[in-house]
């Protein structure tokens, strides 16, 4: 199993079909998930469901966060967040690589 930051590295390995522990930084997801804190990451398929307030491993104007989806448009567009309220932007299912199912 793959370990490592929210990177490009970390996209690669989702989109091989392969689980991830991925350690996030900063405080923007506080206090659902801390600085420096693993989260346990599945990849994302055509059939993973994705619903508002998952959150994901995703793509935001190229950079990669450990956000949260708060809006979606016609199950093809999505709005990430952080924990704060802050709006990242709208990306399609594409820009999301993995699902996190559990806080290490």
């Amino acid at each position: 199993m793959y370990k490592g930051k929210e990177d490009l590295n970390a996209a690669i390995h989702l989109q091989n079909g392969e689980e991830c522990i991925l350690i996030g930084y900063g405080q923007s997801m506080t206090p659902i998930i801390k600085s420096g804190q693993s989260v346990r990451v599945i990849p994302v398929t055509k059939d993973t469901e994705l619903e508002k307030d998952d959150i994901v491993f995703c793509k935001v104007n190229r950079h990669f966060y450990i956000h949260k989806i708060s809006a979606i448009k016609n199950n093809n567009s999505y709005q990430i967040s952080n924990n704060h309220g802050h709006i990242n932007g709208w990306i399609s299912r594409k820009q999301i690589y993995g699902k996190v199912i559990e806080i290490l």
